[in-house]
């Protein structure tokens, strides 16, 4: 008997992407969504799902990493939904159950798209302990799993949004949030980027100052996570990460901050590095939180990590 099919779900603010599994492992077939309203981006993603289904047999259950804020609290009236965000027509969207819903209440397993790429980087990449997944590109989130399960509070972490130090040659950027302005995500970000230069980081001469006012950012955050969690492992994704010399630049930065007090320099490039997981971090995440659902026997709607 094959094992149950899942139907895997990355859910960012700029895209879809939609892809199937079982046994552990990733179908090749998937599909990209442009994210737009609600009704189009998920319509369509319905609509490749049964025609999936149609090929593969029926899907057993889902998994869904989401772009945020979520609420991912079982107990919590509105769990499944995406809270307030700056995407329009996103607040309030229901999009566990929209999406379990359309296949019969199926189980569905729900969180942060980063908890579900920290949770692949710790199952797949074989990291054990605590495993923080940073994705930098239209925005800028993290996630922290312990042995595999993401840690949980009031709600989840956004460490795309705390207030880093600016760095000197950076003051007069006011930054791009729109909750927060210079945050994190409002200084280092993709679209912070292109606001300040009008093109991508990777595009910029390797010896402009903008890949040391980034690096300088992720370092501090890095530096952070080092004193608050003291991770094992820190894995940088996301489009910005695919700048040539930017892990190297991260790690240099950090060594600067650390002065060998956090942990030894020498270690910084073991716990600093790229996702091993390349583009299919998010899918990954979203099967292992599908496989989670189904663990939970589908007695409710949906199932949380």
């Amino acid at each position: 008997m094959p094992a149950p099919l899942l139907g895997c779900i990355e859910a960012g603010g700029t895209k879809f992407i939609c892809g199937l599994a079982r046994g552990g492992e990733l179908l090749p077939e998937r599909v990209r969504i442009e994210t737009t309203s609600p009704e189009e981006t998920l319509g369509a993603a319905i609509a490749w799902f049964a025609a999936a289904q149609a090929r593969h047999g029926a899907i057993a259950g889902f998994g869904i990493g989401s772009f945020g804020p979520v609420d991912r609290d079982l107990d919590s009236p509105g769990w499944g939904a995406i809270l307030a965000t700056p995407k329009p027509g996103w607040t309030g969207v229901r999009l566990a159950h929209i999406i379990g819903d359309a296949f019969g209440g199926v189980p569905v397993g729900f969180d942060t798209d980063v908890n579900g790429a920290a949770m692949a980087e710790a199952a797949i990449g074989g990291q054990r302990g605590l495993v923080v997944y940073i994705t930098v590109g239209t925005g800028i989130g993290g996630g922290a799993v312990m042995d595999g399960v993401p840690i949980a509070g009031v709600r989840h972490a956004e460490m795309g949004h705390f207030y880093p130090p600016r760095h000197p040659d950076d003051l007069g950027f006011a930054g791009r949030c729109p909750f927060h302005g210079a945050c994190m995500e409002g200084l280092a970000s993709g679209p912070a980027i292109l606001d300040r230069w009008g093109v991508p980081l990777s595009e910029l001469p390797a010896d402009h100052e903008g890949h040391r006012i980034i690096a300088f950012y992720l370092a501090h955050l890095s530096v952070a996570l080092l004193a608050t969690l003291s991770p094992h492992r820190i894995a940088f994704g996301g489009g910005v990460l695919k700048t040539p010399g930017l892990i190297e630049g991260i790690r240099r930065e950090a060594v600067a901050l650390n002065r060998g007090y956090l942990i030894e320099d020498a270690r910084i490039a073991e716990i600093i590095a790229p996702t091993c997981l390349d583009e299919d971090a998010g899918l990954y995440g979203a099967m292992l939180l599908g496989e989670r659902a189904l663990l939970g026997g589908g007695v409710a709607t949906a199932v949380a990590a």
